[in-house]
C-alpha cells in the first residue's frame, strides 16, 4: 500500500489572514517503507512572511521571490498524491492551506484519504505532550537535524513517528509480489526499526534466580 508523508510551511497561522504556503514536501511510503519517490517545491507566496513563521522556517522574502507559485507546480502535486493515503501532522492546518492554494488555482479541495497523527498521538497518549519533537523524543528518534522546520525533514521524521504510533515498527513486506521492484525503495535513507520487547519485572526476577542457581553450581562443578 502506498502512503504520502506530507508537510507544509506558510507566510502564517490564517488562511482567513491571507497566509499561503511557502513549502510542500512529500515522502512516498510503500508498506510503511519509503521509496525514493519525492516531492519538494518551495512557493513564491505573492505577499510577506510574518515575523514568527519566518523565525520558524527560516524562509525569507527575497528567496521566496524568486521560486515558482503554487499554479506551476499544483498539476505535478495533485498528479504525486492522486488516489493515495495522506498521513499530516495536524492536518487540519496543512489542508485549510492547501485547499485554499487548489481554490485559488480553480480546483477542488483534496478528497484523500486522510491519517492524523495529531490524533493519533492524543488518543494513545491522552494529556501528553504531542508536537513532533514531543513524539520524537517519545519514540527516541533523531531529531537533531531539525533546527528550524523544513517540509522535508519534518516528513522525514513523521514517517518514523507514524511507524510508531500505529506499532508497526518492523516494515511490512509484501512477498506476493516476487518480482517487487526494490528499485524504488529508498534503502540507503531507510533506517530499520526493531521492536524491542521488554521483560516483565517477574520474568527479571526469574532470570536473577535461575542465574544465582546455575552460575554457581557450573562454577564450581
Amino acid at each position: 500500500m502506498k502512503e504520502i508523508v506530507l508537510d507544509t510551511e506558510t507566510t502564517g497561522l490564517s488562511v482567513k489572514d491571507g497566509h499561503r504556503i511557502v513549502e510542500i514536501g512529500c515522502i512516498e511510503l510503500e508498506d510503511l517503507i519509503p521509496t525514493k519517490n519525492k516531492f519538494h517545491c518551495y512557493l513564491n507566496p505573492e505577499r510577506k512572511v510574518s515575523e514568527k513563521a519566518l523565525a520558524v522556517h527560516g524562509y525569507n522574502d527575497e528567496f521566496l521571490s524568486k521560486q515558482k507559485k503554487f499554479k506551476e507546480v499544483g498539476e505535478e502535486f495533485l498528479k504525486f498524491i492522486k488516489d493515495k493515503k495522506l498521513i499530516i501532522h495536524n492536518a487540519e492546518f496543512d489542508l485549510a492551506h492547501l485547499n485554499n492554494e487548489l481554490n485559488l488555482f480553480g480546483k477542488k479541495k483534496i478528497e484523500n484519504t486522510i491519517v492524523d497523527t495529531l490524533i493519533l498521538a492524543r488518543d494513545k497518549f491522552p494529556g501528553a505532550p504531542v508536537s513532533l519533537d514531543a513524539l520524537c523524543k517519545r519514540f527516541r528518534i533523531d531529531n537533531s537535524k531539525r533546527t528550524q522546520h523544513t517540509a522535508l525533514i519534518d516528513c522525514d521524521l513523521l514517517a518514523k513517528v507514524y511507524i510508531n504510533l500505529i506499532d508497526q515498527k518492523e516494515p511490512t513486506l509484501n512477498f506476493q509480489n516476487n518480482i517487487q521492484e526494490t528499485k524504488n525503495i529508498d534503502l540507503e535513507n531507510f533506517e530499520y526499526y526493531q521492536k524491542i520487547i521488554r521483560p516483565s519485572p517477574e520474568e527479571i526476577k526469574n532470570h536473577k534466580e535461575y542465574l544465582k542457581l546455575h552460575l554457581k553450581k557450573n562454577y564450581f562443578s
